[in-house]
């Protein structure tokens, strides 16, 4: 590796002679890049952007107040010409060997030195931070916009500013260039042939691999503790842990995780795995895992899930163990689900589930939060038009938007590293689980963008489900909801709103330090996250939390407390299945390790 000075290396006509030798194999990786792009499928450019009317509006606001008030146009392009020119000086200042004011940006895309000393890099990186500016500027001034519109505006105009930042591109990133000139170009081949992978891997779309996937295997060092598959159909495979105690409560757990990723990331290591954790409390311990569904799942939607799979894991669960009742967890989107499932019971009054445990879970939708760039017509349209041809939402699609999110976090920083670093991915479990996507059915995503997440039916007007109209209000079990405190795709305070209106008269409610999955998964050896409590849940989320008691540590010994108040009395553990219910295969299964199961694979593995 060369200083962080100057970018120099062995110029020797040697290494220069190697570094041609591996600029010409460029020719032969470039060829396979234009093989896999040509064959890419198409799919609707509604889900690459938004519609054009939405800059066609921003930009009339934007000149009509331009036109009215001139001179807030002249100061704008006066203040950027002034720092652009001040840009130009400082780097002028630099080649004369002067010092300048060093600066303080803690941007971690600019660390490497060369971005203070080096006046080309300096520049380079000085007016993209004005240029960045001058955008966020323009976009914050519109006023003669629509609050929607001005939110989805800045969102996409943020993108384009993350997209066209200097370290994005060979020529003006230091890093790469000087890893290209100490690896003799070996970099850079490296870097090709890992985004030829990505793509071929991929169909021609291009879904940056964020984890060395030949470094775990479902089964093997991911999701191993011990239990059988004592069930199947077509929607899921239902899972009996083994238990690790010798008695254990009277009152099962049953699991639902969603079905937009793989269960594991309850399972990832021994040291961190939720499920085995559950099981050494005493518990006896049912999970899910969904199958991964193809277009022969294209007519199946949420009434689907309700019925073949919340419904049915529940009476399975019940026949197993010969009880009346067990205690529910639903997780994300399988937690909104087991609201409407409790709500639908509630309809028919049956009381098979004990209490609900719901981890990050909405059920009133009126604030999309930063999923509202998303959620309008002309994305929601191009997503219903593809799915209307493949039959379901492909997971590269879910995946693309769960990334955009923290776009420099999960698309620019690993493509950096990965095309023009020519790094390998690192071995990290985490990022492998969510690498590992599924698909989802056509009509289960449409309604539940349109029913849920758009018109927020649930808690409005009721969702018609089953043949009944549910409301959240119908939610009436005793309740626990686990929410994280800087969880961007379910924002706790969003939550709230919905466990507020739920009819149950004993709510207990969580916030956890952390985001989505590290909130959730957060064991109590590691003593890292702490959470919030607070009884009172009629005062709005600020003063909930305002007013809430903070606790140290993992709130996982907190719940697990809670369940054992609604888990009865101790009987002999019980082995995975019974008489009736003989196991099928070890966990974790069959349906978590299928990349995509066709009918006939499905069929096969139901049947045996």
């Amino acid at each position: 590796m060369t200083t962080k000075d100057d970018v120099s290396a062995d110029t020797s006509p040697e290494a220069l002679e190697r570094l041609k030798e591996n600029m010409s194999r460029v020719e032969g990786i470039s060829k396979r890049l234009v093989q896999v792009m040509s064959s890419k499928p198409r799919h609707s450019g509604s889900l690459d952007k938004p519609n054009q009317a939405l800059f066609a509006r921003a930009a009339n606001a934007y000149w009509s107040e331009m036109m009215l008030n001139p001179a807030r146009l002249m100061e704008q392009q006066v203040e950027y010409w002034g720092k652009t020119v001040l840009n130009f000086a400082e780097a002028q200042k630099m080649m004369l060997n002067r010092d300048i004011e060093e600066d303080s940006s803690k941007d971690r895309r600019f660390k490497n030195p060369l971005w203070e000393s080096n006046p080309y890099f300096h520049y380079v990186k000085q007016q993209y931070l004005t240029n960045a500016q001058a955008v966020s500027q323009a976009v914050d001034e519109i006023e003669d916009l629509g609050s929607l519109d001005k939110q989805r505006l800045t969102y996409f105009a943020d993108q384009i500013v993350q997209m066209m930042a200097p370290t994005n591109f060979l020529a003006t990133n230091p890093d790469a260039l000087e890893k290209a000139i100490s690896t003799e170009g070996q970099s850079l081949i490296d870097g090709l042939e890992n985004l030829v992978a990505d793509l071929e891997a991929n169909n021609g779309e291009l879904v940056v691999r964020l984890a060395d996937e030949g470094a775990f295997e479902v089964g093997k060092n991911i999701a191993t503790t011990p239990g059988e598959v004592v069930f199947r159909n077509r929607m899921l495979e239902l899972i009996q842990y083994a238990p690790t105690t010798e008695t254990v409560h009277e009152t099962p757990i049953v699991l639902f995780p969603p079905w937009i990723n793989k269960f594991y990331v309850m399972d990832l290591k021994e040291q961190n795995s939720l499920v085995k954790w559950i099981t050494d409390q005493g518990f006896t311990l049912f999970v899910v895992s969904w199958v991964n569904p193809d277009a022969t799942y294209a007519d199946v939607g949420m009434e689907t899930y309700v019925e073949e799979g919340y419904l049915t894991a529940i009476d399975t669960v019940k026949k197993i163990c010969g009880v009346k009742q067990v205690n529910a967890v639903g997780y994300c989107i399988a937690g909104t689900t087991l609201s409407l499932t409790l709500a639908l019971l509630k309809k028919r009054g049956d009381t098979s589930v004990k209490s609900a445990t719901f981890f990050t879970t909405l059920t009133d939708f009126s604030d999309q939060g930063e999923f509202t760039p998303f959620l309008q017509n002309d994305f929601v349209n191009g997503i219903e038009e593809q799915v209307g041809e493949d039959g379901i939402l492909k997971s590269w699609i879910m995946a693309r938007t769960f990334s955009f999110l923290r776009s420099n976090d999960l698309i620019y920083g690993p493509a950096i590293r990965s095309y023009m670093m020519g790094e390998a991915p690192p071995a990290f479990d985490l990022l492998y689980w969510n690498g590992d996507g599924t698909n989802l059915p056509g009509k289960m995503a449409v309604e539940y963008l349109r029913g849920l997440c758009q018109e927020n039916r649930f808690a409005t007007e009721g969702f018609e489900l089953c043949g009944e109209r549910l409301h959240v209000s119908d939610v009436t079990v005793p309740l626990m909801a686990i929410t994280c405190e800087n969880d961007h795709i379910a924002r706790w305070k969003d939550c709230y709103h919905g466990v507020q209106q739920m009819g149950s008269r004993s709510k207990s409610f969580v916030v956890s330090q952390s985001g989505h999955i590290a909130g959730i998964i957060n064991p109590p050896t590691r003593n890292k996250y702490g959470h919030y409590l607070n009884k009172d849940l009629k005062a709005d989320a600020d003063n909930w939390l305002e007013e809430a008691s903070f606790h140290e540590g993992s709130w996982w010994p907190m719940w697990g407390d809670w369940l054992k108040k609604r888990a009865g009395k101790q009987v002999d553990a019980r082995t995975p299945g019974n008489a009736g219910f003989a196991p099928l295969e070890p966990a974790p299964g069959h349906y978590v390790t299928a990349k995509s199961n066709g009918s006939a694979e499905v069929a096969e593995a139901a049947e045996g």
